[in-house]
């Protein structure tokens, strides 16, 4: 493997600051959204934002994910439904009080609209090895890697001005049949991408502070 120098612009402490600040107000404005306006959005803001995701460190430089951009109304509702399916059977049968009940101080539900309302979807799958037809190589750190892609993602979507929700049903095996995805990839994050509906509210959340999160030595 050849090698280049690196291109780093040093900055003042005081720029590096500054940048750090605004990078704070920015991310710190990010809410979840459950509820979607169906307004189409620049579909360019979500390529860029991927290419922003596959930008990210990973393990051996592996780069164990792939990306499915869902607009096809066809699909989305069959995602929905294949969704509400599992997640009726998590919220009657699989899930545990304890997680019920920290989960009804969000109002949430089976019920997943969002899932056809909102203009894009974005399905995130994990891959545990790469398939090279006859051969089939290792990936290293998949999760992890495949994590701090999908934090990327979120800040990059959310700084181009488009709302987001991360969707985990449980199991997710039927994104992988309705996307027709290979053996090598697991469904890891369900993403709805859009502009929030003009009624769209979200819970009053009061985040750690600080110093409960963070130890200086």
């Amino acid at each position: 493997m050849e090698f280049q120098r690196l291109d780093f612009e040093n900055h003042t402490p005081e720029n590096i600051i500054k940048h750090s600040e605004n990078f704070l107000a920015m991310l710190d404005s990010r809410r979840t959204v459950r509820e979607f306006s169906d307004k189409p959005i620049p579909i360019e803001a979500v390529e860029n934002a991927i290419r922003v995701a596959a930008s990210a460190p990973s393990g051996a430089n592996k780069q164990p994910w792939h990306f499915v951009v869902v607009k096809d109304q066809s699909i989305k509702k069959k995602i929905r439904v294949a969704a509400e399916h599992e997640e009726k059977e998590f919220y009657k049968h699989r899930a545990p009080d304890y997680w019920l009940e920290d989960l009804n101080q969000f109002k949430t539900d089976w019920n997943k609209p969002f899932l056809e309302k909102a203009p894009v979807l974005i399905a995130v799958f994990r891959q545990s090895y790469a398939d090279l037809g006859s051969t089939k190589k290792k990936n290293y750190y998949v999760s992890e890697s495949v994590g701090i892609s999908c934090g990327f993602l979120l800040a990059a979507l959310h700084n181009a001005g488009l709302a987001t929700l991360t969707h985990t049903p449980s199991p997710m095996g039927f994104l992988e049949k309705i996307l027709n995805r290979p053996k090598n990839e697991k469904a890891f994050l369900l993403i709805p991408v859009g502009y929030p509906s003009e009624k769209a509210e979200v819970p009053c959340l009061q985040k750690k502070s600080f110093s409960e999160i963070v130890t200086v030595l």
